[in-house]
This record gives structure tokens, sequence and C-alpha cells, in this order.
């Protein structure tokens, strides 16, 4: 009975083990570029001592963020919702929820949510300490 209950709990160890060694990380690339959406190449980094802001931004339904401009890299993921990206010249583009965007630099451009619903995006901006994230027009 020994070797049985044994035989049992050794089978039950190397199925769970089986079974760990299935479940992995999965890793899946959104975006790797070295343009913004507009296909301008994204400038150098700062120099100075390096400062990363990660945000959530939500906007309401036919909420549209002021003229401005980042001045670091700036990359995101839109979780919920659309995004409208217009720059000065009229050039635009929209943005769906699952969609990566990488952001124009010192480029003015406004943000409108112009979807049914709130836009959800979280924005990783690779900046330098003592350096605004971006500048309203």
């Amino acid at each position: 009975m020994k070797s049985f209950s044994l035989s049992i709990l050794l089978i039950l160890f190397f199925s769970l083990q089986v079974h760990a060694q299935e479940e992995t990380v999965k890793v899946e690339v959104l975006s790797k570029t070295s343009t913004s959406w507009d296909g301008t190449v994204i400038e150098a980094y700062p120099t100075g001592k390096p400062e990363i802001t990660i945000s959530k931004i939500t906007m309401p339904i036919g909420f549209e963020l002021p003229v401005h401009k980042h001045t670091t890299p700036l990359g995101g993921m839109i979780l919920e919702g659309e995004l409208t990206v217009t720059k000065e010249n009229g050039e635009s583009k929209v943005f769906k929820a699952g969609d990566p965007i990488v952001e124009v630099m010192n480029t003015w451009h406004a943000g409108k949510n112009t979807g049914d619903v709130p836009t959800v995006l979280i924005a990783f901006y690779i900046g330098e300490v003592g350096t605004p994230i971006s500048i309203n027009q």
C-alpha cells in the first residue's frame, strides 16, 4: 500500500511539473520603431539625467486636448475607446483600443476622443529630470 501511495504521489508530482512547464510568459511586441506615427524619425534622447513617466490618461467622450507638443520620446497603448491625433497641417490618424501609438515629437498637435466611449490610454514618456513632458501652444 505504501508503494502504491508513493507511486500516486510521484505521478501527481510529475504531472504538476509538466503542467507548470507548459505555462510560460508570452511576449508580444506591439510596436518596435524609430519613427513616430507620421513617419518622422524620433529625435535623440535628452542627454541629462533620465526620468521616465508612465501615465494613465482617461478622456471623456468628445474631449479634446489643447494643441501641444512633446519634447521627449513618447509611446503608449490605447486600452479603451478611440483617439484621433491631428497635427497643425491637418494630417491625422485614428487609434483604437489595442493600438500602440508612437507619438510625434516637437510637432504641434492635438488629440480628441472621437469614439462613443471614454478613451483610456497608457503613455510612457522617456524624458529628462526638470524638463516638461509636453508644452501647450
